[in-house]
């Protein structure tokens, strides 16, 4: 069936692709903490690949990780029929969680190849100026505190192993996935729950500037009390998870 293999490449370079936004944005978070104002969220990452000629790279992202996106959108709605009917809900939900992380990125890289920003800043100082926007912008973060913890069970407890095809690998790839897979999940459990929280902050405090991504978020945590190191570990974390990507790029069950 060569539109099975032709889709199977091209999901696989979409996680890829997937991977190496998430390195970008490690090394941006890293330079946050280091002082550095480069903006540290994916649309940040994106716009560096732009600013170095590579559109036709945004393309592919945006391309890529829709594709991603859609297909996990069919396994959120009719997919896992072999696991268990109890587990089923929970896997459908992991696939739910999954649409909108790939299409998150493909919306950004396709703003930014077209010259577009996106930035969340101005959505949540639309939403703010009406009657009902700070109920609706809490509303909001209280939904990415909640998929924030989903990533962080869904790291903890290792259930990304299921979404993997090790059979026949090495103990050494197994653990590898595991332990990468464990510390990456976990990072971007606590970035995704930084930026809900920012968002609550900006509701009560009608300050829009609070909210817009990672790089408002980041740059708070930068001037907490330990909070380099704690950029630097969360950046390092973000870098494991990239690395996780890219393992899981090659063994993801497709």
């Amino acid at each position: 069936m060569p539109e099975f293999r032709g889709f199977t490449l091209i999901a696989r370079i979409g996680l890829t692709c997937y991977a190496f936004v998430h390195l970008v944005v490690a090394w941006l978070a890293a330079q946050v903490a280091l002082g550095d104002n480069e903006k540290a969220d994916k649309a940040g990452a994106l716009q560096i690949v732009a600013s170095n000629g590579g559109a036709w790279l945004l393309w592919l992202i945006a391309a890529g990780t829709g594709l991603l996106a859609l297909w996990q959108l069919a396994e959120a709605i009719t997919g896992h029929r072999h696991a268990a009917p109890r587990r089923r809900w929970v896997r459908r939900t992991a696939s739910g969680v999954e649409v909108v992380l790939y299409g998150l990125v493909a919306y950004s890289a396709g703003k930014t190849a077209i010259g577009g920003s996106g930035k969340a800043g101005s959505v949540v100082a639309t939403v703010l100026a009406e009657p009902w926007g700070a109920a609706a912008v809490i509303t909001a973060g209280g939904g990415v505190i909640a998929v924030a913890a989903f990533l962080g069970y869904r790291g903890i407890r290792k259930k990304f192993v299921h979404d993997l095809d090790l059979a026949g690998t090495s103990r050494t790839v197994r653990r590898s996935a595991e332990r990468l897979g464990q510390v990456g999940w976990s990072a971007m459990a606590l970035a995704y729950g930084t930026v809900g929280a920012m968002f609550i902050v900006a509701a009560v405090d009608y300050d829009p500037a609070k909210a817009g991504g990672l790089d408002p978020a980041l740059k708070t945590l930068a001037v907490q009390p330990y909070g380099q190191a704690l950029l630097l570990a969360l950046a390092a974390g973000i870098a494991v998870f990239g690395v996780f990507a890219l393992l899981e790029s090659r063994y993801r069950r497709i």
